[in-house]
Parts: C-alpha cells; structure tokens; sequence
C-alpha cells in the first residue's frame, strides 16, 4: 500500500524548493526525470547571479544566465498553484491510489496565495530584465556601428 501523499505538503514544497524538483520527488520518487530536470536552470541562473555579484552588471554570460533563475522560480510557482487548486478528489485519484484518501485544508490554499504573489513578481521582473539587457545591448551595438 502506498503513503498518501498530502496537497499541501506538495503545494509547499513546490513554494519553497520546487526550482530545485522537490516537490516531483516527493509526488514521483528519485527516478522522476522531470524532477531532475529542474536542477539545471536553476543552478545556472544561480551562477548568473553569482557572476552579476561579482563581475558586475556588464557581464553578458549572467545576462543570459538570471532569467533562467526567473523562469524555473516562475514555473515552480504556477506548479505550486496547480497542485493547491486541485479538487481533492482529483488529487486522490490521481497522486493517492490505493492509499486512504485526503483532504486539504486553508495551508494549501495560502501556498497558493504565496505562490501567485512572488511567482508574477518574479515573472514580470524577468521580463523586464531581460527586455531592459536586450534593449541596452542594441543601443551598445549601434553605438558600436555609428564610431
């Protein structure tokens, strides 16, 4: 028989570390590829962060790096939202069969409050970073051409 698996524990976990695939790990187990698949951008928009902090705001590699940050946070977030919206009886028959059915409570439903608020924060800012580098690197290259 399997362990029930809980909404809103899936709901957090996807909130708290889900740019990091926890919560496919806890719904799928250690072999989920799509978990693992997660690590990827995240630690590289990291690493675009970690450049950006030292090298500055001109290092073109982090430019390229941080909204791969901004885009795995994002899609951690709308997953935090999915599984917190989810019907209970769908959640049951889909993550908890064969195993005594759950039911979820107001947590679930503040993770997905918490989720919507930093993950359109975050998208938007995504956005408007990359929108903001793509501009200035066009301005730069036609200053480039004109000298």
């Amino acid at each position: 028989m399997n362990a029930a698996k809980s909404k809103t524990l899936a709901t957090w976990l996807a909130f708290v570390a889900g740019s990091l695939g926890l919560h496919r790990f806890y719904l799928h187990g250690p072999k989920d590829i799509w978990g693992w698949l997660h690590l990827p951008p995240a630690l590289l928009g990291a690493y675009g962060v970690w450049r950006m902090l030292e090298l500055g705001h001109d290092d073109r590699l982090a430019w390229a790096l941080i909204p791969l940050l901004g885009l795995a946070l994002s899609a951690s977030m709308l997953a935090a939202i999915v599984y917190g919206l989810m019907p209970d009886e769908k959640w049951n028959a889909r993550f908890n069969a064969g195993a005594a059915a759950t039911s979820s409570g107001w947590l679930a439903v503040l993770g997905v409050l918490a989720a919507l608020t930093v993950g359109s924060t975050v998208l938007i800012a995504t956005i408007a970073f990359s929108g903001q580098r793509y501009f200035e690197s066009q301005v730069e290259a036609g200053r480039q051409i004109s000298q």
